[in-house]
């Protein structure tokens, strides 16, 4: 809870003032003793550190050889800084400022009525938002740097702009002024507490987990593991009408975290709303490896994967054929699997493919590609050799830093600076249970996806022995992309449409790369977009597409109904030997890293 506002007498005012202090004098002790134990079990890596640096030192270099661009624009920066000076003097004087557009109204950042009112915090604002803007496109004005280094440059750029904002300083942020004159220091000896603890588990804490009991008030949809191997768990759900689709459904979740993102509460459960539009639903429940699991290839996530789960579907419900869905990465798996089946000539086991927010071709996977290249993969691979995995909690914070203000900063604020404990939020606290990665199966991905790229070329990768190509997969596809999504960018997804030969459609919801695809229909937030036709390029479809208010889920029931086969007598898990399997959600999700 938010410390709360103390008493005005002055003797007690006084008193608890000083014991907050002695509280935060005492943990801070223990912090720096955390934070020196943490940094010497694992030290920063200085890959990513040292491509900065080169980044900016070619920055630098470029500025110098083009005198008159960098004079044009420390000439815009200094007249801007002049107007707001004035401005500021106008408004000191007690004189009305001309107005201005404030895009701060905007920024979360600055809410505070404060930053708008008190001509000082205002001052303080309007400075940082002209420094970061300036900072900001002066980087993108540089000319004759590579594609690489401008991506990198942007990116830090970004990272310490944010970092900087007055936003995230006690002395400069009036909410924590106020707050800490009111409860005499308690908000900062309960920051110190909180960031205590998070530094000990290693991670932020964006959510207030209590309320989320798995099988109960999150990942409750009433299913048995009907299938288990060593690296999944396969979840049957219990049918809710009396007839259900013939053709069972199977859905593929990234094994980056786990699979309950489709299944969170009763009012969002993406699994629980299919069971009830009559879909025979199983869900592939990952393993969360440890260092045994070190030599796990990427082929073994198909084969003992989706394979292994088609092969028990097949067997549970005498279905040859399933539509598939594939989110993230699983989708990625789930392509790869097309063109293995393909390769095979069996392509009929798959009626339809549900690719969510995934990426098949790497050429521009957004932010992310900063971490990308040889010398950072190297490293990467070093540092996973002596585990034998990559933890999850170091992707999480890599995904958390593309989008630093939402994720990382403002918890900083409320956790730290004003002493409040995270409110319960599903999708947060699933995004804070991050699974790990076998070190040969994620080596694998980063250098064939994002280093070389080689998923989109005509036999690029081997898996299982045989060459995948894409280009030879005719089974129908369902593209689901986010507009704002920060992982796998829209535009990049978009050009997946040009790989696979069968029927196609694309739709483009609103939000991120999770809320947009976790948007039921009971909220009705958002809204997509269609378009009848599939271009080349990704502008040219946004150009001829049309919206339509609303979460997407029903176009997409629509479209693969169409091959889902006719009705029959619901599935039913109450036999015998159903009894004895292990109730949904399984023994694997509750795993924690």
């Amino acid at each position: 809870m938010a410390a709360t506002k103390k008493t005005q007498n002055p003797e007690i005012s006084t008193k608890e003032m000083q014991e907050n202090w002695v509280k935060i004098a005492h943990n801070m002790q223990h912090l720096w003793q955390a934070m020196a134990k943490r940094q010497a079990s694992g030290p920063v890596s200085p890959s990513s550190t040292l491509r900065a640096s080169k980044a900016f030192a070619e920055l630098s270099a470029r500025l110098s050889s083009d005198p008159s661009k960098l004079y044009s624009m420390n000439m815009q920066f200094w007249n801007d800084s002049m107007q707001l000076w004035q401005d500021a003097t106008q408004r000191a004087l007690g004189e009305p400022a001309p107005a201005k557009p404030n895009n701060a109204k905007k920024d979360k950042r600055f809410k505070d009525d404060a930053w708008d009112e008190n001509f000082v915090f205002d001052f303080l604002k309007e400075s940082y938002l002209l420094v970061s803007k300036h900072l900001h496109d002066g980087v993108l004005q540089v000319d004759g740097m590579s594609p690489q280094t401008s991506k990198t440059v942007e990116f830090y750029t970004k990272q310490w702009v944010d970092a900087l904002s007055p936003s995230n300083y006690p002395l400069t942020n009036p909410e924590v002024l106020r707050a800490t004159l009111e409860t005499h220091g308690e908000n900062l000896s309960k920051g110190v507490e909180n960031l205590l603890r998070d530094i000990e588990d290693g991670s932020i804490k964006m959510s207030d987990g209590e309320p989320f009991i798995m099988g109960q008030t999150i990942a409750s949809t009433p299913g048995k593991v009907v299938f288990k191997n060593n690296l999944m768990e396969l979840i049957q759900y219990t049918p809710t009408t009396s007839q259900v689709y013939e053709t069972p459904m199977l859905m593929i979740p990234a094994w980056i975290n786990k699979y309950y993102v489709l299944d969170l509460q009763p009012e969002n459960s993406l699994v629980k709303w299919l069971v009830e539009q009559g879909h025979t639903v199983f869900m592939i429940s990952w393993v969360n490896p440890d260092g045994t699991y070190r030599n796990t290839r990427f082929d073994d996530y198909m084969t003992q994967g989706v394979i292994a789960a088609m092969d028990a579907i097949e067997s549970i419900t005498k279905q040859p054929s399933v539509n598939a869905v594939g989110y993230c990465l699983g989708g990625t798996l789930l392509s790869i699997t097309s063109g293995y089946l393909s390769a095979k000539k069996q392509s009929e086991r798959l009626k339809s493919m549900t690719l969510l927010t995934t990426l098949i071709d790497f050429s521009d996977p957004g932010e992310l590609g900063v971490f990308v290249d040889e010398e950072q993969i190297d490293d990467l691979q070093r540092r996973m050799e002596s585990k034998g995995y990559l933890d999850g909690r170091d992707m999480a914070m890599t995904f958390n830093l593309l989008r630093a203000n939402d994720l990382i900063w403002s918890f900083v604020v409320q956790n730290y600076l004003l002493g409040k404990t995270p409110f319960p939020f599903d999708m947060l606290y699933w995004n804070s249970d991050a699974t790990r990665l076998p070190a040969t199966m994620h080596n694998f991905y980063m250098r064939n996806m994002y280093l070389h790229n080689h998923l989109k070329d005509p036999g690029g990768i081997i898996v299982d022995r045989i060459a995948i190509d894409l280009h030879q997969v005719k089974t129908p596809v369902y593209f689901l992309s986010a507009q704002d999504d920060h992982i796998a960018p829209w535009e990049s997804t978009y050009m997946g449409t040009n790989i696979f030969k069968g029927p196609l459609r694309f739709v483009l919801t609103g939000s991120g790369h999770i809320a947009g695809v976790i948007n039921s229909p009971h909220k009705n937030k958002y809204a997509y977009r269609t378009n009848a036709l599939t271009p080349e390029d990704a502008q040219s479809w946004l150009n001829g597409s049309s919206e339509t208010a609303g979460s997407w889920w029903p176009d997409w029931q629509r479209w693969v109904k169409t091959f889902a086969g006719r009705k029959i007598s619901a599935r039913t898990l109450d036999s015998a030997a159903h009894k004895k399997m292990t109730d949904a959600p399984g023994d694997y999700v509750k795993v924690r890293s």
